[in-house]
């Protein structure tokens, strides 16, 4: 009869031999794309550090101050217009801009205010590849 010992050991030294040999999963992050026809007018909605909104056109250089999420939607179709016979991709696009540092969840929110809001093109800016 075996010690219980020995067994222990043995599947251990077999533990710490194909333990290394697993190779770690790999997560496949979509590339980033271009369009084919680029927007006339962007509106884009910058977060801040500490969570302030502010929306800045392609068109001014000024920035416009958003007191609450709730009246973005208002202001970012103020921007953008509402008539329903421009097609979506006549219609200029919103990016949402945030610094590294705000929480995840700040910008799911504005993501999901602005999609229930029905704006069409919607999208994040990123930083390139170098």
């Amino acid at each position: 009869m075996v010690p219980f010992i020995d067994v222990m050991l043995v599947l251990l030294i077999i533990f710490m031999v194909t333990a290394p040999l697993i190779t770690p999963s790999m997560i496949d992050l979509p590339s980033m794309g271009k369009a084919a026809q680029q927007p006339d007018k962007v509106v884009q909605v910058v977060i801040g550090i500490d969570g302030t909104l502010k929306l800045k056109t392609s068109d001014a250089p000024d920035e416009r101050a958003i007191s609450n999420i709730d009246q973005l939607a208002n202001a970012v179709h103020a921007l953008i217009g509402t008539e329903t016979s421009a097609s979506a991709q006549s219609k200029p696009a919103v990016v949402i801009s945030a610094d590294k540092n705000v929480k995840y969840e700040t910008v799911l929110q504005v993501m999901d205010t602005l999609q229930r809001a029905g704006v069409p093109r919607l999208g994040l800016s990123v930083k390139p590849a170098p």
